[in-house]
């Protein structure tokens, strides 16, 4: 409420003004700037391995959504096989809730998660 009334300017402006430059150094702005940076990691869209699709199956499907070569595709979808799951994609959290429902509308499983 205090700053309402500084509108005028004179020693109380200059005062609040070198409070709130002094407030810029401290530990808790460098926190927030930290949280900031922490909200902005990119996310990442999963898939998982499932009892269903055939493998080349998989790869094809890599191909057509994500564009990948046939090399990459087959690499994506051997991990899928071996370690159980892959990431496929990254980016903003709207362009991987995308990728997800396209890859549910082709029937494989998949997930997103901020990139670790």
């Amino acid at each position: 409420m205090a700053l309402c009334n500084i509108v005028g300017g004179g020693a109380v402006a200059d005062a609040v003004d070198a409070t709130l430059s002094a407030a810029q150094a401290t530990p808790e702005a460098v926190e927030y700037t930290e949280i900031l940076e922490a909200e902005d990691r990119p996310w990442v869209t999963v898939v998982w391995d499932d009892p269903v699709n055939l493998m080349h199956y998989v790869a094809y499907i890599f191909q057509k959504l994500f564009g990948y070569s046939k090399a990459k595709a087959t690499e994506l979808m051997l991990c899928v096989h071996n370690e159980g799951k892959a990431v496929v994609s990254s980016g903003s959290r709207d362009k991987m809730e995308h990728d997800v429902q396209r890859l549910h509308a082709a029937g494989l499983w998949a997930t997103m998660q901020r990139d670790d």
